[in-house]
């Protein structure tokens, strides 16, 4: 027979495992619009560095993603664009610890915002009632070399051009200015990701009004492919 100690401990067990459950629940509930519409930009913001946070200390939601799938499908009210590039260290919905439905995620070698990034951004936000778009740079970016060291392939031609003018703006760096200078490149990509951050809403009057009425932020990160920590350029 049970103890009355042990049917106490039992019971504190019990009600701790359905606590947990019913945390975790929320936790990988599917965004809904009446949550996206009452999230600011900054509650965008302080959500995925809380997410970068439970990647860094291996603290990642474990959620039912089949589940979230089928609470999806009617519809998807995600809180943030991610514009990133497109290298396999950087998956925006892993290092932000993000599921099914929470973001937007756009990747293009070198986190450019082309035309096509930026009609993309246009329609996460504007229509889709994202608050927050980051443009997600990491360190030893192989566009960014690649740009550094004018290479030339096909199409890849005309996007690294894209990248010249972060080279530009560090042009008085020390040191040899070529990808084997991991300080100089380091600063191009990080300095490609503000140009690019800042680039939204000069080349987009939606993006531009978003931020003027207070309804969207826009801001450039750098994710350390060593550690997996972003740091936000704000």
């Amino acid at each position: 027979m049970l103890s009355r100690r042990h049917f106490c401990c039992a019971g504190a067990l019990a009600s701790t495992a359905i606590f947990g459950r019913a945390f975790a629940a929320d936790q990988c509930a599917a965004p809904t619009q009446q949550r996206q519409a009452a999230m600011s930009p900054d509650d965008a913001l302080k959500e995925l560095k809380a997410g970068n946070e439970r990647f860094l200390t291996q603290n990642m939601r474990n959620c039912d993603l089949l589940t979230q799938v089928r609470a999806t499908a009617g519809g998807q009210f995600p809180s943030a664009v991610i514009i990133g590039c497109i290298d396999s260290r950087v998956p925006p919905e892993l290092v932000f610890d993000q599921r099914i439905g929470d973001i937007f995620s756009a990747r293009i070698a070198g986190n450019v915002a082309d035309d096509d990034v930026v009609g993309s951004a246009e329609f996460a936000t504007k229509l889709a009632g994202a608050k927050l778009i980051v443009v997600l740079g990491h360190g030893e970016c192989g566009a960014v070399k690649g740009a550094i060291d004018g290479a030339e392939l096909g199409m890849l031609t005309n996007l690294l051009k894209r990248i010249k003018p972060a080279i530009e703006a560090n042009g008085s760096a020390p040191g040899e200015h070529s990808s084997k200078n991991k300080d100089f490149v380091q600063q191009v990509a990080t300095t490609n990701a503000r140009l690019a951050a800042q680039g939204l809403a000069k080349d987009s009057s939606v993006l531009r009004d978003l931020v003027a009425q207070g309804e969207l932020k826009i801001v450039a990160a750098m994710h350390d492919v060593a550690t997996g920590r972003i740091t936000f350029l704000e």
